[in-house]
């Protein structure tokens, strides 16, 4: 069961594998560069700090990476000790070099929703919103294209990510419950 879920997953990274352009090559090698250590979205989230209509959301989206760091990169990548895709799957070439030998789950993906459906859910513009889900689909999509996940990882990576955005966002309604109002009674 597993070795055909392996060749699926495999077959699958092949296709997106050949839809490759020499246009496309370093646009997308290089936006999936911005996603190492996160440094895309921390810097946005850093910069939303400055500003008070953004607060809020660089807030919510850095509480959010921090969480998905711990269940990607520290807890789930090590415990599952999945390789990269390209010392499985026949043809694969990567584009970009990854040093993490662990494939499973996807961190750039992972930061990349948990900032990306944070912002969409705090930002005060409505534009905004898919505007941070496609930056976040993107990332995803781009791991694919340069060949160092498989697309369980990626779709792992995102479900991660939204489910660290989901936690933060309910824990600061909780926290802006209780706290309490100018008059003394918590906010509602």
């Amino acid at each position: 069961m597993l070795e055909m879920f392996q060749s699926l997953d495999g077959g699958l990274l092949l296709a997106i594998q050949s839809m490759r352009s020499e246009l496309l090559d370093p646009l997308v090698s290089f936006y999936t560069s911005l996603g190492n250590a996160g440094l895309l979205w921390i810097a946005l989230s850093v910069a939303m700090l400055c500003w008070k209509p953004t607060r809020r959301a660089g807030v919510c989206a850095l509480s959010a990476m921090v969480l998905g760091l711990l269940f990607t990169n520290v807890a789930l990548k090590h415990l599952v000790g999945r390789d990269r895709p390209w010392l499985h799957v026949a043809g694969l070439i990567p584009l970009v070099n990854e040093p993490d030998p662990n494939s499973f789950p996807s961190g750039h993906t992972c930061a990349a929703f948990a900032a990306g459906l944070s912002w969409a859910r705090t930002l005060p513009w409505r534009w905004s919103r898919p505007v941070a889900v496609t930056l976040a689909v993107c990332m995803g999509l781009s791991r694919l294209y340069v060949g160092v996940h498989y697309p369980s990882d990626v779709l792992a990576g995102a479900f991660i990510g939204a489910a660290c955005a989901a936690l933060v966002r309910k824990a600061e309604r909780l926290r802006s419950k209780s706290a309490p109002s100018p008059g003394g009674r918590p906010l509602s």
